[in-house]
């Protein structure tokens, strides 16, 4: 973690000059219209119930495809979960489960607004069952990103999952999540940001509603599209255990150009 604090100050200190605004209303757009790869970690420092830290590391990977006239997205994300539950009070470390997206990009007649709506599915992947529900699930997810100012862009994520396979000894999933976000540019592709995900169980009535703000610092270069952020979230309420009680969020994001976008 420390060492991923250090890379993004660094980049801070990189001259002005070489930074351009007009990619960064769109840089953190969840389905801009391009393939994209993404790292992101949160360090959990303390979890809801359980006084010990965690961590939880996002690879993502998005790629445009088209159906007939139709224009899509394919978003996969793997975890790699770091959790204190084991029942002796030990961490496991290892995979968790895959969750992927497919949200149709609707065409709204507007260049700066971007509209998704689509399926998902949730794959049972987990390498231990901590790290994991040990359930098929699948659901729809739904994606609004406003960047019609190239000053402030605004938007959510709202998923809906519901299991309907898996380990019958383990507790159903019916899962719903979202996720505003709002960017707010200062300028040369520096920018503030709050992007914390709120989740509610419907299973056990379980939720978190946490609140975050952080900034970031957008770097094109050719046909890509860097940027590198820092967050810190903490949780505003919730009920149950194993929610993060607050976490540092840190993502490195590329977009990829092609000639014509």
């Amino acid at each position: 973690m420390s060492r991923t604090l250090a890379v993004f100050l660094l980049l801070l200190t990189i001259p002005a000059t070489v930074f351009a605004d007009g990619d960064s209303a769109q840089a953190n757009n969840p389905i801009a219209n391009m393939t994209a790869l993404s790292f992101h970690e949160y360090y959990i420092g303390e979890f809801t119930g359980v006084d010990k830290d965690g961590n939880q590391f996002w690879l993502r990977y998005a790629q445009p495809f088209s159906i007939g006239e139709s224009d899509w997205l394919l978003r996969a994300s793997l975890p790699v979960n770091s959790y204190p539950f084991e029942a002796d009070g030990s961490t496991e470390t290892g995979l968790g489960d895959v969750n992927i997206i497919a949200p149709y990009l609707i065409d709204t007649g507007k260049p700066g607004l971007s509209l998704g709506i689509g399926p998902q599915l949730n794959i049972p992947t987990a390498t231990d069952k901590v790290l994991g529900s040990e359930k098929w699930s699948t659901g729809a997810a739904a994606i609004v990103f406003d960047a019609s100012s190239k000053v402030l862009q605004w938007g959510g994520l709202t998923t809906y999952a519901i299991s309907f396979a898996g380990d019958s000894d383990r507790d159903d999933v019916n899962l719903a999540s979202a996720q505003p976000f709002i960017f707010f540019q200062l300028g040369r592709g520096l920018y503030l940001r709050s992007s914390a995900v709120m989740a509610f169980n419907f299973e056990n009535g379980d939720y978190t509603i946490p609140a975050g703000f952080g900034v970031g610092q957008v770097i094109p270069q050719g046909n890509t599209v860097y940027n590198f952020f820092v967050e810190p979230q903490y949780s505003i309420f919730d009920e149950g255990a194993t929610w993060p009680e607050w976490q540092i969020f840190v993502g490195f994001n590329m977009q990829f150009k092609s000639d014509a976008t």
